[in-house]
């Protein structure tokens, strides 16, 4: 494992950007020269500077900042996958994100961003068996960006989270890859029921602001769902849904919603 990251910091396109970022900003703005470079560029690689992004945001009178930081750099360490989905997703929120005009932002600066990678290190430690601190970990992220993810909740790669306010997603939920969701969203259950009880998001779906898709149900690849809507049936791939509860509204519109983020569509009820 050792080898793979050595090899991906040979040749790491997304880093070497950010760090060039970093160098112009800190000419731009030389009042926060120490800020861009205890957060950039002080760390040889993206898994460093996330780390002690981690350690610095959710430390408490509980759990110091350096005890976080072994916790991360140990799940980077073990876990390659994890430095391969921060990418992807920076590069997700740089792709969608019109607000984002550097890769050095998401890190440094967008709480959807680092609420997803501390996540990351949650799902991690409970899938290691450490599961009371993955529930501490959920506890402090959902504290200081008030995103509540369970740490036993599946997300894939390519993941944005636009403004990332009062997000939800529970403990038998999955997302797959290349998601786009805005503020507000949860991914509940329906009632006090045991088991699988969270919705399935396909690849590709786009999930507007305050939608609530509850149950054990399933949004096919590259859906669109509304905001404000409330889904609580199964929607099959590439549709558009909209109302409370929701219903189908015609298509998707592309083959890929959640990369446009095109949220207007024709109500053709």
């Amino acid at each position: 494992m050792a080898e793979v990251a050595a090899r991906v910091a040979q040749v790491d396109p997304v880093w070497t950007h950010v760090c060039e970022e970093a160098r112009a900003a800190v000419r731009d703005e030389p009042l926060l020269g120490g800020f861009f470079h205890t957060g950039i560029l002080h760390h040889p690689t993206l898994e460093r500077a996330l780390g002690y992004r981690f350690s610095l945001k959710l430390a408490s009178g509980e759990m110091s900042e350096q005890l976080l930081r072994e916790i991360a750099d140990t799940a980077y360490a073990s876990a390659p996958e994890l430095g391969q989905a921060a990418r992807a997703d920076c590069v997700a929120v740089y792709d969608r994100d019109p607000a984002c005009h550097r890769f050095l932002q998401p890190i440094l600066f967008f709480k959807g961003y680092q609420a997803i990678q501390a996540y990351r290190i949650g799902h991690w430690l409970w899938t290691t068996g450490r599961r009371d601190l993955a529930l501490f970990v959920q506890m402090r992220v959902s504290e200081v960006f008030g995103v509540d993810i369970h740490p036993n909740a599946r997300v894939g790669k390519g993941i944005m989270i636009d403004h990332a306010h009062s997000i939800v997603i529970g403990e038998t939920a999955v997302v797959g890859d290349n998601v786009s969701m805005l503020h507000s969203v949860t991914l509940g259950g329906t009632g006090k029921e045991d088991g699988d009880r969270h919705p399935k998001i396909g690849n590709g779906v786009l999930i507007g602001a305050g939608a609530k898709i509850l149950g054990n149900i399933r949004v096919g690849d590259c859906c669109r769902v509304a905001a404000g809507s409330v889904v609580l049936h199964d929607v099959p791939p590439c549709k558009t849904v909209a109302g409370v509860p929701a219903r189908i509204v015609g298509e998707a519109g592309c083959s890929q919603p959640s990369l446009t983020m095109d949220q207007n569509f024709d109500d053709e009820g």
